[in-house]
C-alpha cells in the first residue's frame, strides 16, 4: 500500500519505518506538528529526523510554517484530555487530507510506537476519520519494537525529546 505516515519526531519514526517497509508498504513520511514548543525544540525535532530521513531514503513531506499560535488559541481553554484530542484530531485530519489530495491509499502515524501516547484514543480518532473522508487508517501497536527504536536512536546519536512536544506536555514533565 502506498501510505502517509504522520511523523512527530525522528526517534518514533524508526521501528515503524522498518515495520512497514518489510510488509511491503512504499512509505513516505509527513512532518506536521503544530503543537511543538518551544520553536527551537521544534526545529531540533525537524533537523533530527530530516537527517535520520536521508540516512533512512525516506521520502519526506514537510508542513510549511510554524502555526503555534492557531494551535494555542484551538486547546488554551480546553482541559488535557481535550486538548490531547485536539491535538491528535488534528495532525490526523492534516495527514489524511493530505494523503488524500496527493493520492495516498492509507495513512498512519508514528505515535502508534510510543508507550506514552493514548492508542486506543488514536486508533478512534483514526477510524474516525477513515469513515469521513474514506482513506483507510492504518493502524499497527508498534510499542512492541520501543527498545529496538530507543537503542537504534542512541547508535545513530540522534536527538531524544524528553516530552511529547506541547507547553502544557512540558510542564508536566518538568514542572513538579
Amino acid at each position: 500500500m502506498k501510505m502517509l505516515m504522520h511523523i512527530c519526531c525522528g526517534p518514533c519514526s524508526i521501528y515503524p519505518l522498518k515495520e512497514l517497509r518489510t510488509q511491503g508498504h512504499d512509505i513516505t513520511g509527513l512532518f506536521y506538528n503544530p503543537n511543538i514548543h518551544p520553536y527551537q525544540e521544534y526545529q531540533r525535532r525537524h533537523e533530527t529526523l530530516r537527517d535520520y530521513a536521508n540516512k533512512a531514503f525516506l521520502n519526506m513531506m514537510w508542513a510549511e510554517g510554524y502555526s503555534l499560535e492557531a494551535f494555542l488559541r484551538s486547546v488554551a481553554s480546553l482541559d488535557d484530555k481535550d486538548r490531547c484530542v485536539f491535538c491528535l484530531r488534528d495532525r490526523l485530519t492534516y495527514t489524511a487530507e493530505l494523503a488524500i489530495k496527493e493520492k495516498y491509499e492509507g495513512f498512519t502515524t508514528t505515535l502508534l510506537y510510543s508507550k506514552f501516547q493514548k492508542h486506543d484514543l488514536i486508533h478512534e480518532i483514526g477510524d474516525e476519520i477513515k469513515k469521513h473522508l474514506g482513506i483507510f487508517f492504518y493502524y499497527q501497536d508498534f510499542r512492541s519494537g520501543w527498545a529496538e527504536g530507543v537503542r537504534i536512536s542512541k547508535e545513530l546519536g540522534m536527538y531524544r525529546q524528553p516530552y511529547c512536544g506541547c507547553i502544557y506536555s512540558e510542564k508536566q514533565r518538568f514542572c513538579k
